[in-house]
């Protein structure tokens, strides 16, 4: 059912909107999205003698998508140029490079989510600039945060070092910095007991700590599966439900919610993949079916609500269920992926002997030697040593500082959550 929904959603597209898609260029979304994260990933699947994916070679392929993957990167140079700081404009004409009028502000996710495409690319054509580059930027933006509280907000003045949005949170203009700190490390916990109320990551304010303001938005979502990627499966599970909570009241995540007021502020739904990313990745951590239930209801309520004659289309207004004439490309690339890959059990991605990570934008990559060796030691003098397995072993490091067993085998078909926080988390989210 996953695979006709995707193909009714990709055939449609070809037939009525190819190649129509957002012109504006953002710095981030053209190195995360089509060109060239997935250059870059169908490169290394094509090359990859092992064929983990089946035979999907071609006999006449000479690094074509490679060649494209740095001509782009190539074209975005231009971005880090003339910035005092070292972050990078947000903004860059593919052909003239940056405009001399061009903003100089730019969010925390857009500017610190470089490393995994510019570093890949990197290795893969032994040239470190575009690894410098993109390593360069993460620093910039890290000694910025404050000095009070060590938070960062999510936007920022590449020229002046100064921050314009002082909200830090998991959300919009943080949440894939967040992401690409661990998942660049992987390329090269709380616990379910006690009293209190659900876990709940707020939008602060990076200098006091101090709440901004009520909402959350709906790519907070992506954070459970993050933590699922750290090892914090128990944390996980408690923010997924959530999450999901959400889900059940509205049949989707609203862009914005209120927690205070339990209802949404940001009425529309674009077809977001975040909630089902770390569905699936919960999945695969702990086989519990309750996460197959959960996908089973987002496949559903995604046909029920958003499905027209020629695609998925937006959800305008959760309440009403009206709709939009707009199909995002992530729904695609992502949301279906997802939801496909949730329920294929014998997907080569989860049989092959190779690890992977996905990308931002959902492109598949190998956690290859090629990518995790250090080949330009003395372009990053001053980035912090190599933690040896001694030391990790012995306890004088550790990435996860949480005292909680991980999910064992014996609760897999109770629910993973306890029924009380079960309860309080759908009270909270206005679902009794």
């Amino acid at each position: 059912k996953m695979k006709g929904m995707f193909y009714f959603g990709y055939d449609n597209y070809m037939k009525y909107a190819f190649p129509e898609d957002e012109s504006n260029i953002n710095i981030n979304d053209v190195l995360g999205n089509v060109i060239p994260g997935s250059l870059i990933s169908a490169h290394i699947l094509l090359t990859d003698s092992k064929h983990p994916f089946g035979d999907v070679g071609m006999d006449d392929y000479d690094n074509e998508l490679l060649h494209l993957a740095h001509d782009l990167a190539v074209r975005l140079l231009p971005a880090f140029e003339n910035t005092s700081t070292g972050i990078p404009h947000p903004r860059v004409n593919l052909k003239s490079g940056v405009s001399p009028d061009s903003i100089n502000e730019t969010c925390t996710s857009g500017a610190g989510s470089l490393m995994v495409e510019f570093g890949i690319l990197s290795r893969l054509i032994g040239d470190s600039t575009f690894e410098w580059v993109a390593r360069r930027a993460v620093p910039a933006l890290w000694n910025l945060r404050s000095n009070e509280t060590g938070l960062l907000g999510n936007v920022g003045n590449i020229q002046t070092g100064q921050w314009v949005g002082m909200q830090s949170g998991l959300g919009a203009g943080m949440d894939s910095f967040l992401e690409y700190l661990l998942k660049s490390y992987i390329l090269r916990e709380s616990c379910n007991e006690g009293e209190g109320d659900p876990p709940l990551y707020v939008n602060v304010n990076m200098f006091n700590g101090q709440i901004i303001n009520t909402w959350i938005d709906s790519l907070q979502a992506f954070f459970p599966g993050l933590l699922v990627l750290n090892g914090g499966v128990e944390e996980a599970i408690c923010t997924h439900a959530f999450y999901y909570a959400i889900w059940k009241r509205f049949g989707a995540l609203s862009e914005r919610c209120n927690w205070q007021l339990q209802a949404p502020d940001v009425l529309f739904y674009p077809l977001r993949p975040e909630l089902v990313e770390s569905t699936y990745l919960l999945y695969q951590a702990t086989k519990h079916p309750l996460y197959l239930h959960v996908g089973l209801d987002i496949l559903e309520s995604l046909e029920k609500k958003d499905k027209v004659w020629c695609g998925y289309a937006t959800l305008h207004h959760m309440v009403d269920k009206s709709k939009e004439d707009r199909m995002e490309s992530f729904f695609l690339s992502e949301t279906c992926k997802y939801l496909y890959l949730l329920f294929d059990e014998d997907n080569p991605l989860h049989k092959s002997e190779n690890k992977y990570i996905f990308t931002t934008e959902g492109h598949v990559v190998p956690i290859d030697a090629r990518f995790r060796e250090k080949q330009w030691n003395d372009l990053f003098p001053c980035e912090e040593r190599v933690v040896t397995d001694q030391e990790t072993s012995n306890g004088s490091f550790s990435i996860n500082n949480s005292n909680c067993d991980r999910v064992s085998e014996e609760p897999r078909y109770s629910l993973p959550l306890k029924s009380v926080y079960m309860r309080q988390i759908d009270h909270m989210v206005g679902l009794f």
